[in-house]
């Protein structure tokens, strides 16, 4: 309630500041001017909101699959521990935006590049926080376990990985947000369509009203799946305190 009077606040107070020739709707259009464009354009910006959606939700699927596949390999194996955790954590040091034009050089401008791209941004928050959630069980629940011969594949299926899910899906939810940057950044490299690619092609057309209502469906679309995964939580986790 208080997040939803903020924004109607500097919404009245954006509006007020164009209609009263403080700034210049060419530069910052009106709410309303950015309104009345996400209805007047729906049809240019439907199809490319639907293109970026995809692009976020392979992404991040291919980031998950892989981080949890990681993940798991360097807490059961503690040599691949030693070899792949420095890498894992190099990872974010790669450039993203300057990657992206060689991957679609070497992919071509369709789906996959934007995957790859959109997967790499989301690799470190869901590897590094299931990682840290399989490490941090209690030993002496795994005591325990052991005490009961249970073998190392029922610890992790019984104990690990249910006592990880909190810390996975604040992995999941961190990379569902970034998701989106990871997929404009694939547009701007090359990219025929997206919303990444309309909010360039409207700049240059100096269609100011049309970019905003881009940006505007592109935090639309992040706070969306980041929803999914905090409402999914929510109902997978039903031991976690409120």
């Amino acid at each position: 309630m208080y997040a939803l009077g903020l924004v109607v606040i500097l919404l009245g107070g954006w509006e007020a500041a164009v209609r009263g020739g403080l700034v210049d709707p060419l530069i910052l259009p009106a709410p309303t001017s950015v309104a009345a464009a996400l209805y007047d354009d729906r049809t240019v910006l439907g199809p490319d909101l639907l293109t970026t959606a995809a692009e976020a939700v392979l992404g991040l699927l291919a980031a998950t699959v892989a981080g949890a596949a990681i993940a798991i390999v360097m807490h059961l194996w503690e040599p691949a521990r030693r070899a792949l955790y420095p890498l894992v954590v190099g990872s974010q040091a790669l450039p993203i935006v300057v990657l992206a034009a060689p991957l679609i050089l070497l992919l071509g401008f369709g789906l996959a590049p934007k995957v790859v791209i959109v997967a790499l941004v989301c690799f470190f928050p869901v590897t590094v926080n299931l990682y840290d959630g399989l490490r941090a069980v209690d030993p002496e629940q795994r005591k325990l376990l052991r005490s009961l011969h249970a073998s190392r594949t029922q610890t992790l299926v019984l104990l690990e990985a249910p006592a990880a899910l909190p810390q996975a899906f604040t992995g999941l939810r961190v990379a569902a947000a970034v998701s989106v940057i990871g997929a404009v950044f694939a547009e701007w490299s090359g990219s025929e369509n997206g919303l990444g690619h309309l909010v360039l092609v409207s700049l240059g057309q100096l269609e100011s009203a049309r970019t905003f209502a881009a940006t505007v469906l592109l935090f639309a679309l992040a706070v969306a799946l980041y929803g999914v995964f905090a409402l999914a939580e929510r109902r997978l986790i039903s031991w976690k305190a409120p």
